[in-house]
């Protein structure tokens, strides 16, 4: 099996476990839109160490694991025109629909929700069209 498969299934994993572990400390679905949502509209400020905690485990396990694993080639493109105007859509495409890969996808798909498995068809749609648009058509990535 290729390493790819398997980091892939292990990082899966992961978050899957992740999501478990948060719906059941906090009766709370993980999703990273409406944690980051939360603290920069102000509606999550009663939560804001637990929002805040998260991202920092989000940021500093990777930076922590470097050591062991080293460096990893994400195939990620140069162009930072790209990069931040996929940023900005992610975010634009988040708050349509109320929520991201790991609520809908993970946490929604996982708890059986209508709206979970309707919104990442939707999404997983829209990132397939994406790719044979800017890749293959167009040749922007």
């Amino acid at each position: 099996m290729p390493m790819d498969w398997i980091y892939g299934l292990l990082g899966g994993l992961l978050i899957g476990c992740a999501g478990a572990v948060y719906l059941l400390a906090n009766g709370r679905v993980m999703g990273a839109s409406g944690i980051i949502g939360g603290l920069v509209d102000g509606s999550g400020l009663s939560t804001k160490w637990e929002r805040l905690s998260f991202l920092a485990g989000v940021v500093l396990l990777p930076v922590l694991l470097l050591p062991a694993w080293g460096p990893m080639d994400t195939h990620i493109t140069p162009n930072l025109i790209v990069l931040a105007a996929a940023g900005l859509l992610v975010g634009v495409g988040t708050r349509l629909a109320n929520g991201c890969t790991s609520g809908h996808g993970v946490c929604g798909i996982s708890r059986l929700s209508l709206r979970g498995i309707v919104a990442t068809a939707f999404y997983i749609g829209a990132g397939g069209l994406t790719v044979v648009l800017f890749r293959h058509i167009l040749g922007v990535i």
